[in-house]
């Protein structure tokens, strides 16, 4: 079972998969003003959530994983979780490079794909890869806060994310046209950032970008810290 779900004024990607015989869950990158869409869906498909994932610290919304597990019955069940890297204090259990999440009968493979942030993770679950900020469709995620190396990025996504099979499809954090799935072959030699691209020329375009200060992240940054408590009434 899966399903992706979408914030409008984020343009954030929240993604929902279950196991078909447990109903164990995994949530993905949820946004806290759509928490009453999630547990909504949850309860109407009958899941069990199991993990509740963050792809990194967030810059430009608040995540709702704190929330979630505050408001769902089995809650102390529930694990929040996001990368050792991410230093944040909030959740529950810390991601490694290589850990394996279980969910019922299935399983989500936790890969370290720094960059954007120091604590950035992608998931890959079956022939679905959940790149966050990492690796976007036709971008990537902006390099110039939060402790953000270029070069970390470029390697994570060459060595790691391109490696993978042609046809792992690629569903991304965010997206600000519209689409919705990539896949690992038309990001790999389609890219503009990225393909065809030395190491030195991705850092190059990175440090030219110029882009605006999220208007959040005053707000967004320290709040999930702590998985979003700070913005809990």
């Amino acid at each position: 079972m899966f399903r992706q779900l979408f914030d409008p004024t984020s343009s954030t990607f929240t993604y929902l998969l279950a196991c078909d015989r447990t109903r164990e869950a995994v949530l993905i990158d949820p946004v806290l003003e759509q928490r009453g869409r999630d547990l909504a869906l949850l309860a109407e498909l009958g899941l069990r959530l199991r993990w509740l994932l963050d792809t990194h610290v967030h810059a430009d919304h608040v995540t709702a994983v704190s929330a979630l597990k505050a408001a769902l019955p089995d809650g102390p069940s529930i694990t929040t979780a996001v990368g050792l890297a991410c230093e944040a204090e909030g959740y529950e259990w810390a991601l490694s490079h290589g850990e394996h999440l279980s969910f019922g009968d299935e399983h989500l493979d936790v890969i370290a794909t720094p960059g954007h942030t120091p604590g950035s993770m992608s998931f890959l679950w079956r022939d679905k890869l959940f790149t966050g900020d990492a690796l976007l469709i036709g971008g990537c995620g902006r390099t110039d806060f939060q402790g953000g190396d270029a070069g970390q990025l470029y390697d994570a996504i060459t060595q790691r994310l391109f490696t993978l099979a042609g046809e792992t499809l690629v569903y991304p954090g965010h997206d600000y046209k519209g689409r919705r799935v990539s896949c690992i072959a038309e990001e790999r030699e389609g890219n503009p950032r990225l393909a065809g691209k030395s190491r030195d020329e991705f850092i190059a375009l990175m440090a030219g970008l110029n882009l605006p200060r999220p208007k959040l992240i005053d707000i967004a940054v320290p709040a999930n810290k702590q998985a979003g408590l700070l913005q809990q009434g």
